[in-house]
């Protein structure tokens, strides 16, 4: 069974304008099998300084040992750590700016990328670069409200091609995961009929 057709259930309460006879609002539990994604929340910044972490080491290697001004020692970097990214990832799953933050990437069906499949995941990790604008919103005791626009790259692109997903380490055991994929697969038939319920 792929990732890709493993199924979620999520549970959504929704208000109704009715109310019960102790004065409690009626809600609509809403049911929903939603595709189920392994990965966790805020790994962008991760998998950023990752890649930093990569791209600083044959950075370095280039400026010392190969004697290139900086610049150059950037520029031939960035193939580095496609190449260098590609055959860690297909052997190991992983490369050492994830190791450091204990990330590794599996495929749809839970492996280790073959080498082909991940050249193209590390080349397509260029179109990430992009910056992402959202609205955050702080508050604060002296100013109250208050609003910024905050910069973020977009770290999805790739997967989402290549149907690849980056995990922790801790959540890939094979059993654990195997009995996640099947537990999760045998909630596929609800349905999306609403309940009745009080909160």
């Amino acid at each position: 069974m792929k990732i890709s057709e493993i199924k979620e259930r999520k549970i959504i309460h929704r208000p109704t304008l009715d109310f019960d006879e102790y004065g409690k609002r009626i809600y609509h539990a809403y049911e929903y099998n939603l595709a189920y994604n392994p990965g966790f929340k805020g790994n962008e910044t991760q998998r950023l300084f990752a890649k930093w972490i990569d791209m600083a080491l044959f950075t370095l290697i280039f400026f010392y040992i190969c004697n290139q001004i900086l610049l150059i020692s950037i520029l031939f970097s960035i193939p580095c750590i496609i190449v260098f990214g590609a055959i860690t990832e297909c052997y190991w799953g992983t490369t050492l700016g994830k190791k450091i933050f204990r990330m590794k990437v599996i495929d749809d069906e839970g492996n280790n990328l073959k080498c082909r499949h991940s050249l193209k995941r590390n080349f397509l990790c260029l179109a990430n670069l992009y910056p992402v604008f959202t609205e955050q919103t702080y508050r604060t005791s002296g100013i109250g409200k208050r609003t910024v626009m905050q910069m973020n790259f977009s770290m999805h692109l790739n997967n989402k091609i290549c149907k690849t997903y980056i995990v922790k380490e801790s959540k890939i055991s094979e059993s654990e995961a195997y009995w996640m994929w099947n537990h999760l697969k045998t909630k596929s038939d609800l349905s999306n009929k609403p309940l009745f319920v009080y909160l």
